[in-house]
């Protein structure tokens, strides 16, 4: 026994507050049918054992039918409970039995009715006890409008039988009186308690989905902050490689200046995974400017540069420069992956309220051929969700003349919505930037 406390015990400290709710209103409901069992439904019954063998007799069915009808009321409270919530639906035919139960207990009051076992008043609380413990579950499987007027067709009917059995009219006003009153009872302590598990249980859901969503969130950031990183540093990788190869080949010994670059570009690569995976990592837009610049130039491409002093300049916030920064990242490898450009031109410059930047390069067929850079990658589905966030748009598409053109637009008002770690607070501007039908 002292067991069983203990576990009893250690399983209520277990569950969570919502969880001892859901467990208390549950026995509450549970409880309240043996409850009106004992008071209602048996200090009536006192007087009968005075009047006879017959009375006695209807008195004893009468109990032992309604704590029958409790012990089915308890075990259809939770299917019913699951019913209301919308969980699953509540199988009809456990109600067979607790209906024929009240049929029972209806015709044992009638029957006492009819012997006189009971005087008006007790009858009256007898008759409340009668549909508590059928009605507890019932009123939550049905709608309250069908509720409501099965329970009034069961008090028209019962009330009929008493008047036919002869019962005088104060018990017969008293018997309606008190039917009506318990199937409100029931009513409004019933339903409201499992409107308020229900609301309970859809907040907790929703927090729970919430917080997959920013699982899920997180884990797209981390995709694609990995993707900005590691993109270009891997096609610079690719390109060195080739071309100490060609060198090796040729017996240049400008091949080992190229590993040694290689090799260096790597190991930055690592911190910079690291940085990501640790989360502090942002771009920096002046350092983004001229690492696009060197690393275009090295693959043999003609780069223009203007504005580069401008960032600091034109007072730019960090979340702006951070943005744009990762916008001169992933187009620079997009330049390079992509097509084969002469030159490229690279233009920072600054409206009254947004900073804006354009990357034009040359070589827009060859892009196009080969997927271009609004391919069917990641990278600029990535930048869109980076500059709606700060309420800023990405253009990018054939500008003419066999020229590609992506451009970046990010209100300098971007600053009240960047987080304190520089990066940019969820807007609702992220849904309405439209993404290119490759990205769908």
């Amino acid at each position: 026994m002292i067991t069983r406390v203990r576990d009893w015990r250690r399983g209520w400290h277990e569950r969570s507050k919502l969880q001892r709710i859901d467990l208390y209103t549950r026995i509450t409901l549970c409880t309240l049918p043996w409850i009106f069992l004992v008071t209602w439904g048996l200090l009536p019954l006192g007087k009968a054992l005075g009047r006879g063998a017959p009375a006695v007799s209807l008195g004893a069915a009468f109990l032992a039918v309604n704590a029958a009808q409790c012990v089915l009321s308890n075990r259809n409270v939770a299917p019913a409970f699951a019913h209301y919530r919308g969980t699953e639906p509540f199988p009809r035919q456990r109600l067979r039995l607790p209906a024929v139960s009240l049929v029972v207990l209806t015709g044992l009051v009638v029957a006492l009715a009819a012997v006189g076992a009971v005087d008006d008043a007790g009858m009256s609380l007898l008759v409340l006890d009668l549909p508590l413990a059928f009605t507890t579950p019932y009123a939550l499987i049905v709608p309250v409008r069908r509720y409501l007027l099965h329970c009034a067709l069961y008090a028209a009917v019962a009330v009929a039988l008493m008047a036919a059995v002869g019962a005088p009219g104060r018990m017969l006003f008293g018997s309606a009186f008190s039917l009506l009153v318990a199937s409100l009872l029931v009513l409004v302590s019933a339903r409201p308690s499992a409107w308020s598990l229900t609301a309970m249980w859809q907040a907790e859901e929703a927090r729970d989905m919430q917080a997959r969503l920013a699982v899920a969130e997180e884990r797209l950031r981390f995709g694609r902050d990995m993707h900005d990183v590691l993109g270009r540093n891997l096609s610079v990788i690719a390109l060195k490689s080739e071309l100490a190869v060609e060198l090796a080949q040729r017996g240049n010994p400008a091949a080992v200046d190229q590993m040694v670059e290689v090799q260096r570009i790597a190991r930055a690569s690592q911190q910079e995974v690291r940085d990501v995976v640790r989360g502090y990592r942002e771009a920096d837009l002046p350092t983004e400017l001229m690492g696009a610049r060197s690393v275009l130039e090295a693959a043999g491409i003609s780069v223009g540069v203007e504005g580069a002093d401008g960032p600091a300049g034109i007072g730019a916030p960090a979340a702006v420069q951070a943005a744009l920064g990762w916008v001169v990242r992933e187009t620079a490898t997009n330049v390079l992956r992509h097509g084969d450009p002469r030159h490229c031109r690279i233009r920072l410059t600054r409206t009254r309220d947004a900073v804006v930047l354009e990357v034009e390069n040359d070589g827009a067929g060859a892009a196009a051929s080969s997927g271009g850079p609004d391919g069917g990658g990641s990278g600029l589905a990535g930048l869109r969700e980076r500059l709606g966030a700060l309420g800023g748009t990405l253009g990018a598409g054939p500008a003419g003349d066999d020229l590609f053109r992506v451009t970046a637009t990010v209100p300098l008002a971007a600053s009240s919505r960047a987080r304190p770690d520089g990066r940019a607070a969820p807007s609702s501007a992220v849904a309405s930037v439209p993404a290119s039908p490759e990205e769908r």
